[in-house]
């Protein structure tokens, strides 16, 4: 299985003499058996990527192959751990080499000398099949590991223990229909690139929950969604999704940094493992899966940890959990895939990345989605990338590619973000197309009302956009009545609803019902105030009274207190009518 080196360039060395080699095999390069990935066969040749330094390699070097793919493992002890790329452990890695990466180091993924106590929920005699759950382990304080049969594996269980075992100690027998006897243990393996199947996708019915007032109201993306958030350097792409992994109503959190900046990763991996789950008090990270890649770790690795963190979150979904994936910043990951096309020497296409670039990145979000799983459960995948285009201009290819293939796009402004309004999401560029699907869920949980209020909402912000080209021709004072409570209605909207303070205690999570009171509430005192400007009252009169006072604070009243302030507001914006009859 040995081969040696013909060239190298950078992360891409060229290898011969490997017999039968096969696309995506892993292989060891060199003295340090650096581990790579065959990415092309020509000519009795193989491109192979090298995930790590290549410094010091020649032509010569013998390289191995291993025969199997790039796989991830698959067992308890995922949850709360930190990975890089390729599904090594940083902190295991710290432990042997200190705070660099080591050439060649090579750690296992899972510990597995370490032993679970798990529960067996099949009987001996019961019949099975490929995704069936026979057995549960308690991972963390939040996630219950459910053990599955092995793929391509189907018959009749003849033995099966409760137990304390290690990942790679069996627990169970499977009987096949064949008369083959298959041991069953808690470890599985996976290739990255190749998607876990299932039963079959069901509609997107069921919004993420975010707390957050414009995403949940005005843009809200569907359980097994996908989503973009592309902004320029600064607008706040990794503080929402930072906002999004800690306050989702998802039961598992996949956040992968595939080349971001490493103080950026530095600061989620120093705060992540101090938070508390918001729901249940428990650390967060008890219920997050870190993939952390910066940009100086190898570029080769920056674009396989896409792969590893998408099958990461399959393996859950199968489980029947609603699983988020973010992923910042798939631009980064992009331009590992046109360093190496550059490497192979392809035809480049627009900007130079390759010509591939639209179908690898519609691969990608394909593998979400809300689906039926093999077991007959329901589990999801939400992928939500962030996209860093140079100058924030999305004309860029990566920009252009990821908006074809998701369906809610969030735009960062970064004039709303140096005017410290956040989440800086521009309400007139953004988009949400899981928003006419979603509208029943809303109708049903949250009130008859909800898609009337958003729609009127919606329409008041644009009505804002329009008058305010006008004002900056005749002045505010020349606009009529009730073009001023149109901008003071939009006003309302922008600075005590769409805007959030992250840092504050109450306003930071705003659920469903807050979130449909503020709305209902500050639509009712425009339509009084709109009113009582048709009686003659000035809308300058109106600008001042208690009512808007009330309004204003409303973000920060606690959740238990919003139902009695929303009345006081309802009764505040009625009295509104004997400022009318005084008027006349």
């Amino acid at each position: 299985m040995s081969g040696f080196i013909y060239r190298i360039s950078g992360p891409v060395v060229i290898a011969g003499g490997l017999e039968n080699p096969n696309m995506y095999d892993v292989v060891r390069v060199g003295k340090e058996e650096l581990i790579g990935e065959i990415i092309k066969l020509e000519k009795g040749m193989a491109t192979v990527q090298v995930y790590e330094d290549t410094s010091g390699l020649r032509p010569g070097d013998i390289i191995k192959s291993t025969g199997m793919q790039l796989s991830v493992m698959l067992a308890p002890g995922i949850v709360g751990s930190i990975f890089d790329g390729i599904q090594r452990p940083l902190d295991k890695i710290r432990a042997e080499s200190g705070d660099f990466i080591a050439r060649g180091i090579n750690v296992e993924s899972i510990d597995t000398k370490k032993k679970w106590a798990l529960k067996a929920v099949q009987k001996k005699g019961a019949h099975v099949s490929a995704g069936d759950i026979i057995a549960e382990v308690d991972e963390t304080s939040l996630i219950k590991h459910k053990v599955m049969v092995p793929h391509g594996v189907s018959g009749t269980i003849s033995s099966i223990s409760d137990g304390e075992f290690t990942i790679e100690e069996p627990f169970a027998t499977i009987k096949t229909e064949t008369g083959k006897d298959v041991k069953v243990a808690m470890l599985q393996r996976w290739p990255v690139r190749m998607p876990r199947p299932v039963k079959d996708k069901l509609p997107m019915e069921v919004p993420l929950i975010t707390g957050q007032r414009v995403v949940d109201t005005m843009f809200p993306v569907a359980k097994g969604g996908t989503a973009a958030v592309p902004g320029p350097f600064g607008s706040g792409k990794t503080v929402i999704q930072h906002q999004l992994a800690k306050w989702s109503d998802a039961d598992l959190i996949v956040y992968v940094g595939c080349g971001e900046r490493g103080n950026e990763m530095t600061e989620i991996l120093t705060t992540f493992p101090e938070l508390k789950d918001p729901k249940t008090g428990q650390p967060l990270m008890d219920r997050t899966i870190l993939i952390a890649n910066t940009s100086n770790m190898p570029v080769a690795a920056r674009e396989a940890s896409i792969y590893t963190a998408i099958t990461l979150a399959e393996y859950y979904r199968d489980m029947g959990y609603d699983v988020a994936l973010m992923a910042d910043s798939t631009s980064r990951w992009a331009e590992a895939l046109r360093e190496i096309s550059g490497r192979l020497e392809e035809m480049p296409g627009e900007e130079g990345y390759p010509a591939y670039l639209g179908r690898k990145v519609a691969e990608f979000y394909e593998r979400a989605g809300r689906v039926h799983v093999l077991n007959g459960g329901i589990g999801s995948i939400t992928a939500i990338g962030a996209v860093s285009p140079p100058g924030g201009d999305i004309s860029e290819p990566v920009s252009q590619n990821t908006l074809r293939v998701t369906r809610v796009f969030w735009a960062l402004d970064a004039a709303l973000a140096n005017a410290r309004h956040f989440p800086s999401i521009n309400w007139l560029n953004s988009y949400s197309l899981y928003a006419d699907d979603l509208a029943k869920w809303y109708e049903v949980n949250i009130s008859p009302e909800w898609s009337g209020l958003y729609k009127k909402a919606m329409a008041i912000l644009q009505k804002e956009s329009e008058i305010n080209e006008i004002v900056q021709l005749v002045g505010y004072d020349a606009l009529p009545e009730q073009d001023k409570v149109t901008l003071d209605t939009a006003k309302s909207l922008r600075e005590d609803f769409l805007q959030q303070n992250a840092f504050d205690e109450v306003d930071t999570y705003s659920s469903m019902r807050k979130q449909y009171l503020m709305l209902k509430s500050i639509l009712q005192v425009g339509d009084e105030e709109s009113m009582a400007v048709d009686h003659g009252v000035p809308a300058e009169k109106m600008s001042k009274l208690e009512v808007k006072q009330k309004i204003a604070k409303m973000k920060f009243i606690p959740e238990e207190q919003i139902e009695e302030y929303s009345k006081e507001i309802s009764k505040l914006a009625m009295d509104m009518r004997n400022i009318k009859a005084s008027e006349e």
